[in-house]
């Protein structure tokens, strides 16, 4: 995949959060090897009263706090100002984490590698102002059908999904296009050192040095596993035409033993 450097411009009140990956394994290396960019902006650096005051109670009543529109604003406007003026000036796309938002894949997390990066407002609190949201933010995203205390969490899963596409960033690239999603189906069963463990041996076919026969039993695998847990993966990967005839007979052969 060829890409400008991945830069993303992450807006949270919790900057050293994203040490986790900053600072740590494979986008720690990364980001040493330049490629890919992290800037962190704090929305308190743009407030103006002597509170920095981020939040305020909701119109209408109701539990928690909503963040103020301004301050989170002009943290956009100041990320944007520095993508603009790099050399390869691009516009990326703001996205607001949120449960409400739509759901992220894989095929979103290509688009989003693709496109360069983007900047990730991590909200806390109970929500955001939602005139922010309809002026500035492009998308909200959501990383699953549940709920945390900030956004921080899930823009760390994003980047690291997306850095971990980068060419140079794994130590073995095929590790990213061989994974679970990449695929549309969900990853083979892996196995390593010793060949017998607690009575339970290797499949004999991996220790067989016979790779055609190894990368059908993998293919197998995978989708057998792809249809007893997430059956809705193989109607896409059918729709998308990534299923061969060889497949369809082995997931035809399964499906008849188990009404069997």
């Amino acid at each position: 995949m060829s890409v400008a450097v991945l830069r993303f411009d992450v807006i949270s009140i919790f900057p050293a959060m994203f040490d986790a990956i900053a600072a740590h394994g494979i986008t720690a290396r990364a980001l040493e090897r330049g490629l890919w960019q992290l800037q962190r902006w704090n929305p308190r650096d743009f407030t103006t009263d002597a509170y920095r005051s981020i939040d305020d109670r909701p119109y209408g009543g109701g539990p928690g706090m909503v963040m103020l529109a301004q301050p989170l604003a002009d943290a956009i406007a100041a990320a944007r100002a520095q993508q603009e003026a790099m050399p390869a000036a691009r516009r990326l796309p703001v996205l607001h984490l949120s449960p409400r938002g739509r759901p992220f894949d894989h095929e979103r997390l290509l688009s989003l590698v693709e496109g360069g990066g983007a900047t990730l407002i991590a909200s806390r609190y109970e929500a955001v102002d939602q005139r922010l949201l309809d002026t500035c933010v492009d998308e909200e995203v959501s990383v699953g059908d549940f709920v945390v205390s900030g956004g921080e969490l899930p823009a760390m899963m994003m980047i690291d999904a997306a850095v971990r596409l980068v060419p140079g960033a794994l130590n073995d690239d095929r590790s990213a296009t061989e994974e679970s999603f990449a695929t549309g189906l969900l990853d083979c069963p892996q196995y390593t050192r010793p060949e017998r463990y607690r009575d339970l041996p290797v499949p004999e076919v991996l220790l067989s040095g016979h790779h055609a026969r190894i990368a059908r039993w993998r293919r197998e695998r995978a989708l057998e596993i792809t249809w007893q847990r997430r059956p809705e993966l193989l109607q896409a990967a059918r729709a998308a035409g990534r299923l061969s005839p060889v497949d369809e007979r082995f997931l035809a052969d399964i499906g008849a033993h188990e009404r069997d």
